[in-house]
């Protein structure tokens, strides 16, 4: 046999083995099961057809200052509007704020999100308003060891601790978590809170006054159209 027949053998060779190869690394690329959804944690009616966001930071002071009367602005406008909460943990200035946000998650595949939500603020404000006064005040906030802190809460809300300890360290939280992240950064969100009413970013003072004003303009644009 001659060198021209072992060439053509050699060809045929490298042509098998590269659609083999072609077939076995398209088997095994990863498959697209498509991004995770933002959270959708809302409260209200939203009759208006309003809707209030806000993306927050648990460990945020500023977060903890605007808790109470976003609260209170929501329940004034429960009918009206619809109010709904995303995560934005900033994590390069606050260490548990991620933290933060997972037990809020975790406490949500419970059924109580708002719940865990109020105490972690509640907390917040308490951490805070001690650090002003110089005393110290032991909670999450400043713990090496938060999700002791998680934990009690969750008892305190009456939930299976042992569900609640395995969602919060769930690969599904992570990721829902770091969904809000990536649709604020989307918006240009850098600070917290910050707040978008209709898709519109608004910058209300810290009183209730600045966000009625605010939405009562929206509730009234809404009518119009």
């Amino acid at each position: 046999m001659d060198k021209k027949f072992w060439g053509i053998v050699l060809v045929v060779i490298l042509i098998f083995v590269g659609i083999f190869w072609a077939t076995n690394h398209k088997s095994k690329a990863p498959t697209s099961t498509g991004e995770t959804q933002i959270t959708n944690h809302v409260e209200g009616e939203g009759k208006s057809g309003v809707t209030l966001v806000e993306y927050g930071d648990f460990q945020c002071p500023g977060c903890g200052q605007y808790y109470q009367l976003v609260k209170d602005t929501a329940a004034k406008y429960n009918k009206q509007i619809t109010f709904q909460f995303r995560n934005f943990p900033l994590t390069q200035l606050h260490a548990n704020a991620f933290a933060g946000a997972r037990a809020a998650e975790a406490a949500g595949k419970q059924g109580k999100y708002w719940e865990m939500h109020d105490i972690l603020y509640q907390q917040n404000g308490a951490y805070y308003s001690a650090q002003q006064q110089g005393k110290t005040y032991s909670t999450w906030i400043g713990a090496t060891n938060p999700l002791s802190f998680f934990t009690q809460y969750a008892q305190q809300l009456g939930l299976n601790t042992a569900q609640f300890k395995q969602d919060y360290a769930s690969d599904a939280v992570n990721k829902a978590i770091n969904a809000d992240i990536a649709a604020g950064n989307k918006l240009g969100v850098s600070a917290t809170p910050t707040f978008y009413l209709d898709g519109e970013k608004v910058e209300p003072q810290p009183t209730t006054g600045s966000f009625a004003q605010l939405i009562d303009a929206a509730i009234a644009a809404k009518t119009k159209k």
